[in-house]
């Protein structure tokens, strides 16, 4: 056995020695393989080239071993943790409120670090500072992040903090395993076996959130199960907790609105029932009691036929505050979901639904309740504009909520980059204080400040069911932690990261995906078209069917294509949707001159032959990005070609079957799109698709 285990070894050295070794994708952004730059490798090994990290609680010990982890496999040989610093080139964690740093720390709060190339007795030193552990964890990843990413460390002088207090993770997992919009096998969370056995990935999964900077998980699907609640059930919660403290990651859950009647015994969940009060309270001073940190409850209530406070005709208010005031006494929250459709009786549109709801309600929530808001008004399509509700609640802490999983970009079929529509979304101008209030700047104005993602992550071994989708938890941890930070810089780091330094391949991923979002819309639902994906799966397109029963679930309510035109008005002259905007951003999507046309199908129907700026109509247009998406995936596969040879096999026949799947997908998306749309204009098909039918 140790003869084999010697083999193996060897040949994974040379392996590594011929400069690719094998991969699977399991270590994300972390691998911390040696740097190839042999000379950028020697100057790194004498500035880092010892660790001081005197803190000896478990957040301290994370910091050591990532330190040393990371160091050791940059650099080729391990390095040292010791005592004290003894010689130039030493790296120091400080971790106090009275170090020499003091002033300058004290604005950055817990989480917030400096990094400074400083001297000690003569020496120079790299200092890693905070307030608290957590912030100097997060300063660790930082330098480390320096080093995975070629720049320079001498002369640091690096000053971090969060824009927002509670940056986490929605998964959407069930008790039994699965995961409900979840593409990369089954949960992570293996509650069969806890809380006695504790998979190893947790803590590699804590690790990777810390990395880029988020701080909470919710462990639970918003479809809640009131059994998620039971002592034995939290126990398990708890074991999972444990091991994603060390790394700053609190843990929340989705509460059930009628558990105290499920599970609880009572004859009601109503809010008003001193009974039900009293059981909330009780349940969270259990929760407490196992969980000390824990963040509290997520609710989704009265949508998609999950129970609420409507049924006791009370309103949102009343339920958010109902579970506010059972976790207030611990510190904790309540996010209370804004994503709510469920009758046409509120409007015919239902993207005005969410928006009727809750501004009556404005100012009624307790101060430990968040209103979680979509980051469109529809549904994760792949374009949206921001939602109305962001900058029209003004007395009510607002959070954002995106979805990193790709439940209507091609699953975790398709490249699709998704930091640049994230830019997009926190870049909106809602005119909340006047002109240049953007959608970060009413987040980060909220008392209370926290984003979401619905996580896309899975117990595949590459955790997200493409290398490439990976990007997205990376840049999604990213933004969060400032969305400020450009998509190119993201797209740059996590390149470099998680393929290597090699120039061919930084150009060639960067590139493609730069643009791989935009090619997914053109694809899928071009110049506003949204919501016309088969029902079911949501990843096929199904723009023929039509309800009447429940309309909101068929394509042809959303794009009302005919013989006319296509597109849903929005405007004064239909459902005034564009109403519940600032008088400004109303007045700019209901001008076809100034409405943006990768939003015109969003807020106006017009004719088939109706003129964009560019010159082409509506129906030449829609043919053109149809097609373009198409293209733009088949440049893919021809870049992706390139770089046999220059990435590990594994990972380049995974991505190089999943660029086929993607074009095949792609291709559907324009055919059926294109056809059922010349079904209704009746217009001829451009000379080049009219090339690619006669070849089928």
């Amino acid at each position: 056995m140790k003869i084999g285990i010697r083999i193996v070894t060897i040949l994974s050295l040379l392996l590594a020695a011929g400069g690719i070794r094998a991969e699977d994708g399991s270590r994300l952004w972390l691998r911390y393989d040696p740097i190839p730059d042999r000379q950028l490798q020697a100057n790194y090994a004498a500035q880092a080239a010892e660790i001081v990290v005197s803190d000896v609680s478990p957040t301290g010990a994370a910091i050591r071993d990532e330190l040393q982890r990371g160091l050791s496999g940059l650099l080729g040989h391990e390095v040292p943790v010791v005592a004290n610093a003894t010689r130039s080139g030493a790296v120091v964690v400080e971790i106090s409120t009275n170090s020499p740093w003091a002033t300058e720390l004290n604005p950055l709060g817990e989480e917030g670090y400096l990094i400074r190339s400083a001297t000690n007795h003569g020496d120079t030193v790299t200092v890693i500072a905070s307030r608290g552990e957590i912030g100097a964890l997060y300063g660790a990843f930082h330098f480390l992040r320096l080093l995975q990413t070629g720049q320079g460390i001498t002369g640091l002088n690096i000053s971090e903090k969060p824009r927002l207090q509670r940056r986490m993770l929605d998964h959407w997992d069930n008790l039994n395993g699965s995961v409900e919009r979840g593409y990369a096998g089954k949960s992570m969370w293996k509650w069969d076996e806890l809380p006695g056995k504790i998979d190893p990935r947790y803590r590699d999964y804590a690790r990777a959130n810390a990395s880029i900077g988020l701080n909470g998980a919710v462990l639970n699907n918003v479809n809640a199960k009131p059994e998620q609640l039971t002592t034995a059930n939290l126990k398990k919660a708890a074991a999972i907790a444990d091991v994603l403290r060390p790394h700053g990651i609190h843990v929340y859950l989705t509460a059930n609105f009628a558990s105290p009647k499920i599970i609880g015994g009572l004859k009601t969940a109503n809010p008003a029932s001193p009974e039900v009060q009293r059981w909330w309270r009780q349940k969270a001073d259990e929760i407490y009691a196992l969980i000390p940190d824990f963040g509290g409850f997520l609710v989704k209530a009265n949508s998609e036929g999950q129970p609420g406070p409507q049924d006791y005709k009370l309103t949102h208010a009343d339920g958010a505050n109902l579970l506010a005031a059972a976790v207030a006494p611990h510190g904790g929250i309540v996010m209370w979901r804004a994503f709510v459709y469920n009758s046409p009786k509120i409007d015919k549109d239902r993207a005005k639904r969410a928006y009727l709801e809750f501004k009556p309600l404005d100012g009624r929530f307790a101060t430990n309740v968040l209103v979680q808001v979509k980051n469109g008004p529809i549904d994760f399509q792949p374009r949206e504009p921001f939602h109305p509700l962001f900058g029209a609640l003004k007395k009510t802490s607002v959070m954002a909520e995106c979805e990193i999983t790709q439940e209507n970009m091609g699953h975790a079929t398709d490249i699709v980059f998704l930091a640049p529509m994230w830019k997009e979304f926190f870049e909106s101008d809602t005119f909340a204080a006047g002109k240049g209030t953007t959608v970060a700047d009413t987040l980060e104005a909220s008392p209370q400040t926290a984003i979401a993602g619905v996580a896309n992550t899975g117990s595949d071994t590459n955790w997200c069911g493409h290398d490439f989708a990976q990007a997205n938890w990376y840049a999604f941890g990213r933004l969060a932690w400032d969305s400020r930070i450009s998509a190119d810089q993201i797209a740059d780091e996590w390149t470099r990261m998680t393929w290597g330094s090699d120039a061919k391949v930084v150009a060639t991923v960067e590139g493609m995906l730069r643009g791989s979002w935009e090619a997914c819309v053109s694809y899928e639902m071009p110049l506003g078209l949204h919501h016309i994906m088969e029902g079911g799966g949501h990843y096929d397109p199904k723009p023929g069917t039509v309800s009447r029963s429940t309309p909101e679930y068929s394509g042809w309510y959303y794009h009302k294509a005919d013989a006319n035109g296509i597109g849903f008005d929005r405007t004064t002259n239909g459902s005034d949707a564009v109403g519940q905007y600032a008088p400004e951003v109303a007045a700019h999507f209901s001008d076809l001159t100034t409405c943006p046309p990768e939003f015109l199908l969003w807020f106006h129907h017009v004719n088939w032959d109706y003129r964009l700026q560019d010159g082409n109509t509506v129906w030449d247009e829609l043919c053109f990005r149809y097609n373009d998406g198409v293209e733009y995936v088949k440049g893919m596969q021809a870049q992706w070609e390139k770089l046999r040879g220059r990435v590990d096999a594994e990972r380049f026949a995974a991505v190089q079957k999943r660029l086929e799947e993607q074009r095949l997908h792609a291709t559907k998306w324009r055919d059926i799109c294109i056809s059922y749309f010349q079904s209704k204009s009746q217009k001829p098909l451009p000379a080049y698709l009219t090339k690619v039918a006669d070849k089928k």
